[in-house]
């Protein structure tokens, strides 16, 4: 099968109610101008809600409303502004068996063409393959076999061809490093011809060959392998846009433009200089296409997990298909070692599965029948028959990737300003080049004491020259140095960076803003039951009377839950089934609801409930009375038990707290953060919890709405508000707070209504979020002030004739580089 893991995809399910998200391929971006050109291009069209443009990925992530506007209509409003945009399709080549003639290949395509998504559909006779162009939201590769089938044909999924198709992002910087290799080819001459001239003042062998063979490299360089950089810079100006090859055609163009002139007028020949701002050029585009694609790798990663092939079980046999004809409902047999080909349910064997690439988490876990497993996770030891119960997007591994992608086309708040600046940032550079030219023109004098005074110590200034060639020297500087490329780069690269990190150790960031907001919330507030505590009531205490053994009071109990239908009753049985307990049969069994059970248990009166209960079958407690306020004290459920009408024991039940809680509270309290615990359940045992878990204040008995209520308190006390949870009851808390994290064992509603997911479920994930969320943060405020900085100390230096074109470049390139290797050093932050 072909897929290209760039394609673009729609999401029917985005927050609006008539809103889909589509993500479109992007091409010809080379600095933040083009990102503000394209969104502003998008944004425009009626319909559009919202349009995020990352340059690093190349992708728009487009929310829109199709009654208005159509994926059609946004492609062209890309290519109006200067740019190129794919459509959201994937390519699928199917083997077709069973055809001799062309009414066969007839009959396949028509089959085919039949299904809604199919764009096109191609088959030949000779090769005996199909070639399918189709809307992955509308159908599939499992349809598309299904069709042939119905044609009366066998078809299979081509994966050698797959398998031979070179990585987009390879091509991309393969051929940037032809281009950078073919640009040096000839400015290296030209660099070793102008040596003689810069130390000695020697034009070998004449000055006409000498001037005439710089001009002539310096032509192949600006106009082969640069040719792309001219393309890009005229298509711009020609839609109405700047962008950073503006700048780079506009010096190199200069530059070389000098060859010719100084046949005709007094000025220096600058031609070799413009092989070398070009070479240079390309070599920076090169290094920074290799460092992109390094910070890219987060959804490569993630697509490489998925396993290839799958064996399923049809009429009673093992068969290996190709992971994606699995179909719901499938058994799939899984052995030891093997990836778990998709999300399914174990209903034979037990083992220990590795969810390392999902959770992080490096110890593995026993399943056993009835359990969930997700696909690409790993089956460690024995076998298993796995029942599929989602296929394709709906898998969890789809998701993830779906959410890394979002995530890198979204923007935090403080891009918007370097945008604001980007935008207006080429042509103003223009001008100042302008203004430039005309200042050492017309005023030489005025300007010649600043790199008089400064030659003593910078070797390439040299005041002697003619005012001509100071302007087009200093002009050129300007034009070279000034690039916005650095701007554009230097949130997206960390988002990358950092949004990958997050899915390799199970947190998952829907939305730029989250990771800027979670490190500005003051006040983290979690929910209770299946955020900080287990979410199970367990058997916590078994308090017999003197005498009696601990084990025949669970005994007892036990017996009696084994017919009840209570949440409390299955962690009785639970505690019994852990002791290994052997429960006799009740007889007469009868429930009272709200208070508690009865039964005879081997001729034996028993019964098992509330104080209250027993108080009304006139069953004396105070023996343990001491013990059951403790108990109580401590949030714990207290359930007496009694036999032949006399107390002879209790049995406490409590939702434990999570073995990290506290460690993750302390942890976040030695951030800066306070915590808050908003719950449901009666005070008393939300207080007992939050006392457990060392939180500071404490909300309970609240309901959904009232959770809302209280996330607008805090905020108006303490200021940002995060919040964590699990149930469907948090959603709407979720969303109202500033950053929602949803914990990932919890429910899809929670998860879809939260800015962060935390796979593992684990409250560790919160602290590590929250710690990558700052280190990401960092690197953001760092990658922008270099840009700015670098910028706003390099342009002065051009104007004053400070800088050499050359050097320029150098640094005008460096700057992107370095801004992308930091953010690649964002791998080595522990979280």
């Amino acid at each position: 099968m072909e897929l290209h893991t760039t394609t673009p995809k729609i999401d029917a399910s985005s927050s609006g109610d008539d809103l889909k998200k589509v993500q479109l391929d992007v091409t010809g971006m080379h600095c933040a101008g083009c990102v503000v050109a394209v969104e502003r291009a998008l944004k425009s069209q009626a319909g559009v809600a919202d349009a995020g443009v990352n340059l690093t990925t190349g992708k728009a992530l487009v929310r829109f409303d199709p009654k208005q506007v159509d994926i059609d209509a946004l492609r062209q409003a890309v290519e109006s502004s200067g740019y190129g945009a794919e459509y959201p399709t994937e390519k699928a080549i199917l083997n077709i068996s069973g055809m001799h003639c062309a009414g066969c290949v007839a009959a396949v395509e028509r089959s085919l063409n039949k299904i809604d998504g199919v764009l096109e559909a191609v088959v030949n006779l000779t090769t005996e393959k199909a070639r399918i162009t189709y809307n992955p939201d509308t159908c599939d590769v499992p349809q598309l076999m299904q069709a042939v089938r119905q044609a009366g044909y066998e078809a299979s999924i081509d994966t050698r061809e797959a398998a031979e198709e070179i990585d987009k992002d390879t091509q991309k910087w393969l051929l940037a490093r032809r281009r950078m290799w073919i640009a040096w080819a000839f400015a290296i001459p030209a660099m070793l011809w102008m040596i003689p001239e810069m130390v000695f003042g020697i034009m070998w062998p004449s000055a006409t060959v000498y001037h005439l063979a710089l001009t002539l490299l310096a032509i192949p360089v600006v106009f082969w392998p640069g040719s792309e950089t001219l393309r890009s810079a005229w298509k711009s100006v020609s839609h109405g846009n700047a962008n950073m090859d503006v700048l780079i055609a506009m010096g190199t163009l200069a530059s070389l433009s000098t060859g010719v002139l100084l046949f005709f007028i007094d000025i220096a020949n600058f031609a070799g200089v413009a092989a070398m701002i070009m070479a240079i050029h390309l070599t920076g585009r090169y290094i920074e296409s290799r460092a992109r694609g390094k910070a890219s790798q987060a959804i490569r990663k993630l697509l490489e997990l998925g396993a290839k092939t799958a064996r399923v079980l049809r009429d009673g046999r093992e068969v290996e298909i190709p992971a994606e004809e699995i179909r719901t409902g499938d058994l799939m047999v899984i052995r030891p070692g093997e990836k778990i080909p998709t999300d399914g349910e174990i209903v034979e064997g037990e083992s220990a599965i590795d969810e390392s690439m999902a959770t992080g988490e490096s110890l593995p876990l026993r399943k056993k029948p009835g359990d969930p497993v997700i696909g690409a996770t790993i089956n460690q030891h024995g076998r298993l028959v796995v029942r599929a119960t989602k296929i394709g997007k709906d898998t969890f591994l789809a998701q993830m990737v779906q959410m890394v992608e979002e995530l890198q086309s979204t923007k935090v708040p403080i891009q918007a300003f370097a945008d604001r600046v980007t935008a207006i940032f080429v042509p103003i550079i223009v001008v100042i080049a302008a203004a430039t030219f005309a200042a050492w023109m017309l005023f030489p004098e005025t300007l010649l004491p600043i790199p008089l005074a400064a030659q003593k110590f910078l070797p390439w200034i040299n005041p002697g020259l003619g005012h001509v060639t100071l302007a087009v020297f200093a002009t050129i500087a300007v034009l070279v140095i000034a690039c916005p490329c650095a701007l554009g780069l230097a949130t997206p690269t960390a988002l990358m960076v950092g949004s990958g990190m997050g899915a390799q150790r199970g947190i998952l960031f829907r939305r730029g803003e989250a990771i800027q907001m979670l490190k500005e919330v003051k006040v983290v507030a979690l929910d209770k039951t299946g955020t900080l505590t287990v979410g199970k009531p367990q058997v916590t205490d078994l308090v017999p009377v003197d005498g009696l053994e601990a084990q025949e009071l669970l005994r007892v109990a036990a017996a009696l839950e084994a017919y009840s239908e209570h949440p409390l009753a299955a962690a009785i049985r639970q505690k019994g089934e852990a002791e290994q307990l052997t429960v006799d049969r009740i007889e007469g069994f009868k429930a009272i609801p709200g208070k508690g059970v009865q039964g005879r248990l081997n001729g034996e009166a028993v019964c098992l409930g509330s104080e209250t209960f027993f108080k009304e079958l006139g069953l004396d407690a105070s023996a343990l009375q001491a013990r059951v306020e403790a108990l109580e004290n401590e949030a714990r459920t207290v359930i007496l038990v009694a036999r032949k009408n006399t107390v002879i024991g209790a049995v406490a039940i409590s939702d434990t707290l999570k073995p990290e809680a506290s460690g993750a509270i302390a942890e976040l309290h030695r951030l800066g953060y306070r915590t808050a615990l908003i719950s449901g359940d009666n005070e008393k045992t939300s207080r007992a919890i939050a006392r457990a878990a060392g939180i500071d204040h404490v909300v309970a008995g609240v309901l959904p709405d009232q959770k809302v209520q209280e996330i607008d308190r805090l905020r108006e006390q303490f200021g940002p508000v995060a919040m964590v949870g699990d149930g469907i009851n948090d959603a709407p808390a979720l969303v109202r707070a500033d950053v929602g994290i949803a914990i990932g064992t919890g429910t899809d509603i929670a998860i879809e209504a939260a800015d962060v997911t935390l796979v593992r479920g684990d409250l560790n994930g919160l602290v590590s979020a929250i710690k990558l969320s700052q280190a990401t943060f960092r690197k953001i405020k760092q990658n922008l002030f270099w840009a700015f900085f670098y910028n706003i100390l390099a342009i002065p230096m051009a104007v004053l004739g400070l800088l050499h074109p050359v050097i320029a470049e150098i640094a005008m390139a460096t700057s992107s580089i370095t801004v992308v290797s930091n953010a690649n050093l964002l791998r080595r932050t522990k979280v």
